[in-house]
């Protein structure tokens, strides 16, 4: 049995009642993804960080996972002979 780790660092970043996040996937075969994302808290809302925090890297998170999945795609595109018509797969779906 071959076992693989991938790591995923969130770094976040806040200034003047915004947050952004970077989600980076680190894995052993080359160079990873890397998806940002944003949340900005509204004038009237209470200071309140861990709020902002924890949008944006849900955002950023659930960027990357669609990032890796169309990732994911593609290798099956590039290396599968038969034509996505004939397999029924639809873009963006996930079994």
């Amino acid at each position: 049995m071959h076992t693989r780790t991938w790591n995923v660092t969130v770094n976040l970043f806040e200034q003047d009642g915004s947050t952004r996040a970077e989600a980076i996937l680190h894995t052993d075969s080359g160079p990873g993804l890397r998806h940002e994302a944003f949340a900005r808290r509204r004038p009237g809302d209470r200071d309140v960080p861990e709020i902002g925090d924890e949008l944006a890297a849900c955002r950023a998170l659930a960027g990357l996972a669609h990032d890796l999945l169309d990732v994911a795609l593609a290798d099956v595109e590039t290396n599968d002979p038969t034509p996505a018509a004939a397999r029924g797969t639809v873009a963006g779906a996930g079994s």
